[in-house]
């Protein structure tokens, strides 16, 4: 009788590499590293199934401090990378690491088509709302008329939202975090990870030399009272202080904050994540005028593109065989050339 090996009980020591971590004194991406490297033994997943892989950006060096497998890849194309591994390799678990730069920008157009796809991925999206790597130049979620190197007379872009531009491409799982709150930042890459189809969670990371206090409305015992909105599914969407709790109601389409000592409790929104109108709704909320939502935004099930293509490939050979390279280059018109 064989005896199965039990599996490995890992640690968060087990994911820390030998490499020095070489980011910025202060840099948000340490608490985020730190909260992957603790919540990876819970996914019960052997280190040599797991694979991180990364664009260009001060968030791509992940790989390295990752004890797994990796890549460093290049600007902009790791979802397409990341595509690919899957296709190859569906028994692998696979996590993409990116920035709002390396993602939304000349990386967007293949962002857009690994969640419109949904493949099997957990993309990580750190937003500092600047180009940190290159040295502080405004980036696609920069704010309006934001003053850097490359804008001195102010950014004259309008700033596009992570979350509402996954949820327009397809993405099965949306949420939003922030680097300064550990345990709810472990909890949301959790769930993130064990989703089935394109996990996409945006971080909300601090810039300290580049662009420091960025999201100071959630780093300020005072403001993050008013502008953290948590979000919990069934529940109410409330935030502010205990003795004068407000909360959002939605009016048709239009959202809008009532004290909820002044709305009746049926009137009260509540949150619901298999709902993708309303998540649209919450994606394009932000200060000053509403609370930034921190949490799940909708998750949904579909069918894993992998799984599709695969299902197909299996079929064509069940009907036409496994096929020859060598007969398939001389099949058909050809010209002989010399």
């Amino acid at each position: 009788m064989s005896v199965t090996e039990a599996p490995k009980k890992y640690t968060k020591k087990d994911f820390e590499s030998d490499q020095d971590v070489r980011w910025c004194p202060g840099c948000g991406d340490y608490a985020i590293l730190s909260a992957i490297q603790k919540m990876m033994p819970d996914l019960g997943i052997p280190r040599e199934n797991i694979v991180f892989i990364s664009g260009i950006g001060c968030s791509s060096r992940f790989p390295y401090y990752m004890n797994t497998y990796g890549f460093h890849t290049i600007h902009g194309r790791a979802p397409a990378i990341a595509t690919g591994l899957r296709l190859a390799r569906p028994d692998l678990k696979v996590f993409v690491v990116t920035g709002d730069g390396d993602g939304l920008s000349i990386g967007g157009n293949h962002l857009l088509h690994v969640l419109r796809r949904n493949v099997n991925v957990t993309i990580l999206l750190f937003n500092n709302r600047i180009y940190g790597l290159t040295k502080g130049q405004y980036s696609p979620t920069s704010e309006l008329g934001k003053v850097t190197k490359s804008s001195p007379a102010g950014s004259a872009d309008r700033p596009v939202s992570p979350c509402a531009f996954a949820l327009g491409a397809g993405a099965t799982f949306v949420a939003r975090t922030v680097d300064r709150n550990v345990a709810y930042m472990e909890e949301t890459l959790r769930r993130a990870a064990q989703h089935h189809g394109a996990a996409f969670v945006e971080i909300l990371q601090n810039c300290n030399v580049y662009n420091d206090l960025a999201w100071n409305v959630l780093y300020d015992r005072e403001s993050k009272i008013m502008n953290d909105l948590r979000l919990e599914h069934g529940k109410p969407l409330l935030f502010g202080p205990v003795d004068d709790r407000h909360g959002l109601v939605l009016e048709g389409a239009t959202p809008r904050v009532v004290r909820v000592k002044d709305a009746p409790e049926r009137a009260l929104w509540v949150h619901d994540d298999g709902n993708t109108w309303k998540a649209h709704v919450l994606s394009q909320l932000c200060t000053p005028d509403f609370p930034i939502p921190i949490g799940i935004l909708m998750q949904v099930e579909a069918p894993a593109y992998e799984e599709v293509l695969l299902e197909q490939e299996r079929a064509a050979i069940a009907e036409r065989g496994p096929g020859d390279v060598a007969k398939l280059l001389v099949s058909g018109d050809t010209w002989r050339i010399g």
